[in-house]
């Protein structure tokens, strides 16, 4: 497999432990520049808003991506182009709309595949995982062993992220805004409508664009005083977890799953994460990115595989091992409902048994 199968050093019990990568970067507005970090909702004695860890103001650290965000971020890059001839294209038609398997958040154990007719396939892969054999799995939903997958619904199979990547600010000063809707016209003045009596109405007048709405104190966004930066692992070790039973077929499944991790792991990622938060490298600093081989003994080597590196033995690994076949599969919804019927009958039986 070309010059490049020098990266079966990585599948060797004694190789590298993992690829660690570390991408410093920046709002491209630049360093004081404001960006928007995710906001999340109230719960579990967490107030909602911001995640940041630490006091709002000094050492603290601002969660700007989460790992499961990158991986939903990253996985669909299969979709496209050369990457696409990769892996299978696994399409579920749901009414008047197709999804593609490689864009749901759960993976192989989403409710859509689930309750498909890829379900039987997805269930069969599901308990070979069980038993010590990802091949099944590799053959349908490869993406599901390189960012992890859970059958939380049935068989509860688990397959752990290979690549897991998380964006993080340090050191963020919180800042607020606040904004003053203005209607075009004076409505209520101009006798185009009736002064509300009662709140429903003055709740229905606001919502509707009829009334002034002052919205006070609202997020603001951050400043990143200690600097943002994206921390990527490609677990080696877990990799080489990987089996089928069967020593050759063993390698070849090792080497393909290697080759679309580091294809993930090396691709440029886009900055752009939401409205107002758009990162790029920073070039400022003398290593916007640093890749490391890391060892078990805890010595680190200068990782220098170059992105398309990584694509050619992605490609190679992938026409040896025979990339599963893509196919349209239909959601069905009495699939869905016995599903759903399922889960209450298990959640009723837990209740009883507690009683």
């Amino acid at each position: 497999m070309a010059e490049s199968m020098k990266l079966d050093a990585y599948l060797d019990e004694n190789g590298p432990a993992a690829l660690v990568l570390r991408d410093e970067l920046v709002s491209v507005e630049g360093p004081e520049g404001v960006f928007f970090p995710p906001t999340y909702a109230k719960g579990d004695g967490f107030e909602g808003g911001y995640n940041i860890d630490g006091p709002a103001e000094g050492e603290n650290i601002c969660l700007i991506d989460s790992v499961g965000s990158q991986a939903n971020r990253l996985e669909p890059m299969f979709m496209k182009g050369v990457y696409a001839e990769l892996v299978p294209q696994i399409e579920i038609r749901a009414g008047e709309r197709k999804v593609n398997l490689l864009e749901v958040g759960h993976r192989a154990g989403d409710a859509i595949a689930r309750c498909s007719t890829l379900q039987e396939e997805l269930q069969a892969a599901f308990k070979a995982l069980l038993r010590g054999d990802a091949g099944p799995l590799a053959k349908v939903a490869p993406t599901s062993l390189i960012f992890g997958v859970w059958d939380s619904r049935d068989t509860h199979a688990k397959a752990p992220r290979l690549v897991a990547s998380t964006i993080r600010a340090r050191n963020v000063r919180k800042l607020r805004r606040s904004a003053q809707f203005i209607p075009a016209l004076d409505y209520v003045g101009e006798g185009l409508l009736e002064e509300a009596k009662d709140k429903a109405t003055k709740d229905a007048h606001a919502e509707r664009g009829f009334v002034h709405v002052p919205a006070t104190a609202s997020h603001g966004g951050v400043i990143a005083k200690g600097g943002v930066r994206r921390e990527a692992t490609l677990s080696l070790t877990a990799l080489r977890f990987l089996s089928t039973g069967d020593e050759k077929a063993t390698q070849n499944l090792r080497r393909y799953v290697l080759g679309l991790a580091l294809t993930a792991f090396t691709a440029p990622v886009s900055g752009y994460l939401r409205q107002g938060c758009n990162l790029v490298l920073d070039a400022s600093k003398p290593e916007p990115r640093k890749v490391d081989e890391v060892h078990p003994s805890g010595e680190r080597k200068p990782f220098t595989l170059t992105h398309q590196d990584a694509l050619a033995y992605a490609k190679a690994a992938a026409q040896a091992y025979g990339v599963g076949e893509s196919k349209t599969v239909d959601f069905e919804t009495e699939r869905a409902k016995r599903d759903v019927a399922g889960d209450g009958e298990k959640k009723a039986k837990g209740k009883k048994a507690k009683v």
